[in-house]
């Protein structure tokens, strides 16, 4: 069977012991788990001693999750048994180290797929290891601050779109996403400013490729617009997004979590809460303002244009 590996690691400001106890329980697993901010509502049943449980659930499947060894508190060993949407045993570890006067957390899995999937061996191993990225970043934050600031509601469908725009398109490496935003951001509106430009509603961004097995995204920046501008500076760019159906999945809380609203808006298209409209790009809007709004109370609703 094809066999994937998956390595991901982050910095805790926090001693190894503090970090080991958060991890060790499964039942404080909600707090941060980069699959169960998907799908709240998923049945959960949980050893007394918290070592072990198990989940059922319409997004993410169901399955088994049980601490077999380790050495505390360095490092803990799992089985992780799925059942849904397929069988399979893979083990995960998670192993901490003291560094720089916290701790280095390194979470693995060696996992295996059914033979007939042995083409989803490099996609696998990219989504997973989005996912630790995900979890690992939230796990960051509940222990240096005690608590995510990262909050999902799944809207109803919804009319959307509708607008001209004029931006700034790139492209960066997946993870260095945030940054390069940010940078356009100040491209736009330098411009903006110097143009004379009245944007017709809040800022947003298309999100035209996302690979996470290159790691490479391709995105535009932009605001929306009455009309085309001309003369535009390189790498800006003019368009539209169409009156269409969306599936929105609103985020509140810091931009560094975004992730969590992607990641589980397609893990409900896979289980048909929504059909993927392929004609329009996914897109978010940004609905306050990052200078005077604080992190946790910033709204994002990423649209998933559906059918």
């Amino acid at each position: 069977m094809p066999v994937f590996h998956v390595r991901k690691s982050e910095f805790i400001a926090a001693p190894v012991a503090k970090v080991y106890e958060s991890v060790l329980d499964f039942r404080r697993w909600a707090a941060w788990s980069p699959w169960l901010i998907a799908e709240p509502g998923a049945r959960m049943s949980y050893a007394e001693d918290g070592r072990s449980y198990t989940w059922d659930g319409e997004v993410t499947g169901s399955g088994m999750m049980e601490i077999t060894g380790g050495d505390p508190p360095w490092s803990i060993v799992y089985r992780l048994t799925f059942l849904k949407p397929w069988k399979s045993v893979n083990q995960v570890e998670f192993h901490f180290s003291e560094h720089d006067g916290g701790t280095e957390v390194l979470w693995t899995m060696e996992g295996k797929l059914p033979f007939f999937m042995f083409w989803l061996k490099g996609m696998m191993s990219a989504w997973i290891g989005s996912d630790y990225r995900r979890g690992l970043l939230m796990l960051k934050d509940l222990v240096e601050t005690g608590a995510v600031p990262s909050k999902l509601e799944f809207l109803p469908h919804q009319a959307a779109g509708g607008f001209r725009y004029t931006g700034v398109r790139s492209q960066c490496p997946t993870e260095g996403i945030g940054p390069s935003m940010q940078a356009d951001m100040q491209k736009l509106m330098a411009w903006v400013g110097s143009s004379g430009t009245q944007p017709k509603g809040k800022p947003f961004s298309i999100t035209h490729k996302w690979d996470p097995v290159k790691g490479v995204a391709d995105y535009t920046l932009g605001i929306p617009v009455e009309e085309f501008a001309a003369g535009l500076p390189e790498g800006f760019v003019s368009g539209d997004i169409p009156v269409c159906e969306a599936y929105v999945v609103q985020h509140t809380g810091a931009y560094r979590h975004l992730g969590n609203a992607w990641a589980s808006g397609v893990m409900h298209g896979r289980a048909k809460k929504y059909r993927t409209d392929r004609h329009v790009e996914a897109f978010e809007i940004y609905e306050n303002d990052p200078t005077v709004t604080p992190e946790a109370e910033l709204v994002t609703r990423v649209h998933f244009p559906s059918k």
